[in-house]
């Protein structure tokens, strides 16, 4: 990368302490050079993609394809990119090798739903994020305890990578907001009891009052699907340990 990574890291948190994640997104895409958002299309995706629209809707879009996926979430993708007008999707798939001989049943996710996870999740992504200088993801602070400290910039320390989380600080009712004031379609399962929404064998419905992220991996400890651990040893920007 033509850049220090670290210093670049820190001034895109110092230059946009207070501003919007439009103004945030344009000009971390305006100073990384090789830029993809990551989305899953899920249940609040349609607000930062159609942000990316209005910046670049040429920006390469990662969607990853596990094959377990719900039927309406990879109908909405195509429905919701159509919308946008992105014109850039590249979906990932798990290896068809590697596949057939660590899950040829399509039952792993019953006896390691970790090993499913990266074999389904992690590695396709990982290999699909060489090339690039940054990601953007819609991962959120109130998603979760283990996104609780989430900053608007992270940096991958093994492979250098600038991580950025535009919407790190919004709540369920500003997306919301942004959802009924720019008209945006919303995924077909969220009005059917699941607001956070992944892999099919591996989601179930959310009652009132648990936490939205609840439905994923319901009776494990399971909070993640591991994609977000890709870098390893993510840290803040602008700490030393972070070049």
């Amino acid at each position: 990368m033509p850049y220090d990574v670290t210093r670049l890291s820190t001034a895109l948190l110092n230059d946009h302490a207070d501003t919007t994640p439009q103004d945030f997104l344009a000009d971390a895409l305006d100073r990384i050079a090789h830029v993809a958002m990551v989305s899953s299309f899920g249940a609040d995706s349609a607000v930062l993609l159609h942000m990316i629209a209005q910046i670049d809707r040429a920006l390469p879009v990662l969607f990853i394809d596990t094959l377990a996926l719900f039927p309406e979430t990879v109908r909405y993708q195509k429905d919701l990119a159509a919308h946008l007008g992105l014109s850039n999707v590249v979906t990932l798939s798990p290896d068809r090798e590697e596949l057939f001989l660590t899950d040829p049943d399509g039952l792993l996710h019953r006896s390691d739903t970790e090993s499913c996870c990266q074999l389904r999740k992690a590695r396709p992504l990982a290999r699909a994020l060489q090339g690039y200088d940054g990601w953007i993801t819609g991962r959120k602070r109130h998603q979760a305890a283990t996104r609780a400290d989430l900053a608007r910039v992270e940096v991958e320390p093994e492979t250098g990578r600038i991580r950025l989380n535009p919407l790190a600080d919004w709540g369920s009712e500003r997306i919301r907001a942004y959802l009924d004031e720019a008209e945006l379609p919303r995924h077909p399962l969220v009005a059917r009891g699941y607001p956070s929404i992944g892999c099919q064998p591996c989601t179930t419905r959310v009652i009132s009052g648990e936490d939205e992220r609840s439905g994923r991996w319901r009776g494990t400890e399971k909070t993640e699907c591991g994609i977000h651990f890709i870098g390893k040893g993510i840290a803040r920007a602008g700490q030393e340990d972070a070049a």
